[in-house]
C-alpha cells in the first residue's frame, strides 16, 4: 500500500471549501428560520461569515458575529450550547455522509476591517495616501 505523505501548510482542499460553504448557506438559513428559547439568542441576527470543515469533514468551525455587534460572547456562548439542535437541523437541510460537530467562535475579522478603515482615514494617514503631483 503506498504511503500517504503528509501536505504541507498549503490550505483547505477544494473538498472542504465546498462542504463549508454548504454547512454556511445551510446555517444561515436554519439560525433566520428558528425560534430559539435561549433569550440570548431569541430576535437575534447573526452572521455566519465562514465555516472551515476539518480534512475528514467532521468538524466545523463556525466564524459568526451577531449583527450589530452587540453581545458577541454572549452570542457564541449560546450558539455553543444549542450547537446538538442545529446540528439536528442542519441535518435535515444537507446531504452529507456525517453531519459535521459545531464549534462557534467569534468573528474579528469585522471589528479588524473597522479598525483599518478607522486608520486609513485619520489625518495622519490621509495625509500620507494624497498624491504628490496634485
Amino acid at each position: 500500500m503506498p504511503k500517504r505523505h503528509a501536505k504541507s501548510n498549503t490550505g483547505p482542499t477544494q473538498r472542504q471549501l465546498r462542504a463549508g460553504e454548504l454547512v454556511r448557506h445551510a446555517l444561515v438559513e436554519v439560525l433566520a428560520r428558528e425560534e430559539f428559547a435561549d433569550p440570548v439568542l431569541s430576535g437575534v441576527s447573526v452572521t455566519v461569515s465562514e465555516v472551515r470543515m476539518s480534512p475528514d469533514l467532521k468538524h466545523g468551525r463556525v466564524f459568526c458575529s451577531p449583527l450589530g455587534g452587540d453581545n458577541h460572547e454572549a452570542v457564541v456562548e449560546a450558539l455553543n450550547k444549542a450547537a446538538g439542535f442545529l446540528r439536528g437541523r442542519l441535518g435535515q437541510k444537507i446531504d452529507m455522509k456525517y453531519t459535521p460537530q459545531l464549534r462557534f467562535l467569534d468573528d474579528a475579522s469585522y471589528d479588524e476591517a473597522r479598525r483599518i478603515d478607522a486608520l486609513l482615514a485619520s489625518p495622519g494617514v490621509a495625509r500620507d495616501l494624497v498624491d504628490k503631483d496634485d
